[in-house]
């Protein structure tokens, strides 16, 4: 089985990620598994941070490296919280706090539609000069509570309009197939013969 790095440390993330690789002979790794600090994301938009990620997971474990940048971009908000996502409330990460920030952020707003990014690269090597780069978008809308117990960050308060339900009352089959990670993740599969 051929194993890549994951640039993150979220274990719902690499769950979802193994579920998609693993049927095509990848074993997706935390970097925290090989003692791999998390990079900086200093940057204001997704493919920066991700490639950012990427390069810093490869240097450091001398394997291929997958990163994920993604987040929420909420119209009403000019787009808010975006590359902030995880951290929208501020340090430590929460997504109690987040989802609670959101909602007291939106208070009031009539125009919930938002859409969840993801932007993945995979660096063959830290100085891949061509590294695999997919997105995904997924579009909905946020409503004004929570709703399921599945999932993670957001998944309670966005609305998935073709499946009448949360991404947080979603099983993990469908949300993969649908998700913006699922659909950013689709793309490099696709691509992912030639590594």
């Amino acid at each position: 089985m051929k194993k890549l790095v994951l640039a993150s440390n979220n274990a719902k993330k690499i769950k979802e990620l193994n579920a998609l690789l693993a049927p095509l002979g990848f074993e997706v790794i935390a970097q925290g598994q090989l003692g791999i600090p998390e990079a900086e994301e200093p940057y204001g938009t997704f493919i920066e941070n991700a490639l950012t990620k990427a390069r810093h997971a490869a240097r450091h474990s001398g394997l291929p490296a997958l990163a994920d940048d993604s987040g929420l971009c909420v119209r009403a908000l000019g787009g808010a919280p975006g590359v902030i996502s995880a951290r929208y409330a501020g340090e430590p990460k929460s997504d109690a706090r987040n989802n609670d920030k959101l909602l007291a952020d939106l208070a009031g707003q009539s125009d919930r539609r938002a859409h969840f990014v993801s932007l993945i690269v995979l660096c063959r090597t830290a100085d891949d000069p061509q590294p695999i780069i997919s997105e995904g978008e997924w579009h909905g809308e946020i409503l004004a509570a929570p709703r399921g117990a599945e999932g993670f960050g957001y998944d309670p308060l966005f609305y998935v309009p073709t499946e009448c339900k949360t991404a947080a009352e979603l099983d993990a089959a469908t949300k993969n197939r649908l998700s913006h990670r699922g659909q950013a993740m689709q793309k490099l599969i696709e691509r992912l013969p030639t590594l």
